[in-house]
């Protein structure tokens, strides 16, 4: 146990109790696909939820039509105030294309779609439903920042199981990547990226006004994303993270389609991103010698601390990996945020409206 602060307030967990939260003025977004369906953990969550009671609950829904009806009925059996939000629904992506938004698909697109809908409650907070481990304790340690005045909050955690160390490519890329950058960059925003214990943890909080001013990555990039613009709408001051302990989740093969080497990509393009919106100049070949070597010392220093703990590590497998994703270390391609939706002129009522009619056309 430890009470180190990082430049944004750390908030620690000394004994796993739920700190007073203003949950009956906030909307909690579940994401899911439909292989999330009934799922022990996606089970586990909703479940809980309804313990926790909300204001209300949404779950931006991707899956296809043969599942949905069947989905929103099993999300209904919950005791909770919820709306399942057909994502990937046609009158939806038509709704897109005639306001010319981005139809990409993805996480960070279903997200979007969803925060729009839930920002008319005060507080929203977002995360992910394969957490076999969630407790309820985890929605009032989000929300509870923002009603002791800070705007975004963001989760952290250890990601241990079956005694190896897991969360790739966040220790494999993503923070190494960061520390390479903070060697050749003198700027605020690597210092804020560098705060936060787990940048790509899935779950977060924020003001309904931050909210409105995030411009999500349509896909994995969601989360580097999001602290871009929370850099800008909280800063330091505003900005804190919590403990939510030790987070057990679903885990990717770097090869093959949705891979962690195809997911890098997209992380890396996303935080290249972040920094041209600070004016940050990258020599990408540079930068990729530097992660690297980053990566490589980093590795040495996950095998230190698992034969600490006693647990499996494979270092020739982890620096594998670190080539793998130094291709995620690339020149900024086209700019595919969706809009903050402060700036966007496509109503989230609309996104509901269609929603739901798309749902009603199932059952025709």
């Amino acid at each position: 146990m430890e009470y180190v602060q990082e430049r944004v307030a750390t908030l620690h967990d000394y004994g796993d109790v739920a700190p007073p939260a203003p949950t009956d003025r906030a909307a909690v977004v579940v994401p899911m696909t439909g292989r999330d369906h009934a799922s022990l953990a996606a089970e586990r969550v909703l479940s809980t939820l309804a313990a926790v009671d909300p204001e209300r609950v949404y779950v931006p829904l991707r899956a296809g039509p043969e599942q949905v009806t069947e989905i929103r009925s099993w999300v209904d059996g919950f005791d909770l105030d919820a709306e399942v939000l057909w994502c990937n629904a046609p009158r939806v992506e038509q709704l897109l294309q005639d306001h010319d938004l981005p139809a990409e698909a993805g996480k960070g697109r279903d997200v979007w779609l969803a925060l729009g809908v839930a920002a008319t409650h005060d507080y929203v907070v977002v995360h992910d439903a394969d957490a076999t481990n969630y407790s309820a304790s985890h929605v009032d340690r989000l929300l509870a920042p923002l009603a002791d005045g800070f705007s975004f909050v963001k989760g952290y955690y250890a990601r241990v199981e079956d005694d190896r160390l897991y969360g790739r490519l966040f220790r494999l890329f993503v923070r190494p990547l960061l520390r390479a950058l903070d060697e050749t960059t003198d700027h605020e925003i690597v210092d804020y990226l560098l705060a936060f214990r787990y940048a790509l943890a899935g779950e977060f909080a924020a003001t309904s006004q931050v909210i409105r001013s995030l411009r999500a990555q349509p896909g994995w990039g969601l989360e580097i994303g999001t602290l871009g613009d929370a850099y800008d709408a909280a800063g330091f001051a505003g900005s804190a993270q919590v403990d939510l302990g030790t987070h057990e989740h679903d885990h990717r093969s770097v090869s093959g389609p949705s891979g962690l080497g195809d997911m890098c990509e997209e992380v890396g393009q996303a935080l290249f991103r972040v920094l041209a919106d600070q004016g940050v100049q990258v020599e990408y070949d540079r930068l990729r010698e530097s992660y690297l070597t980053a990566a490589d010392g980093l590795v040495d220093q996950y095998a230190a601390d698992a034969r600490f703990n006693g647990l499996d590590y494979d270092a020739p497998s982890e620096r594998e990996q670190v080539r793998e994703y130094a291709r995620g270390v690339a020149p900024l391609g086209e700019d595919r945020r969706l809009p903050a939706w402060r700036d966007c002129d496509l109503s989230p009522a609309q996104i509901s409206s269609r929603s739901r009619d798309a749902v009603a056309d199932l059952s025709q």
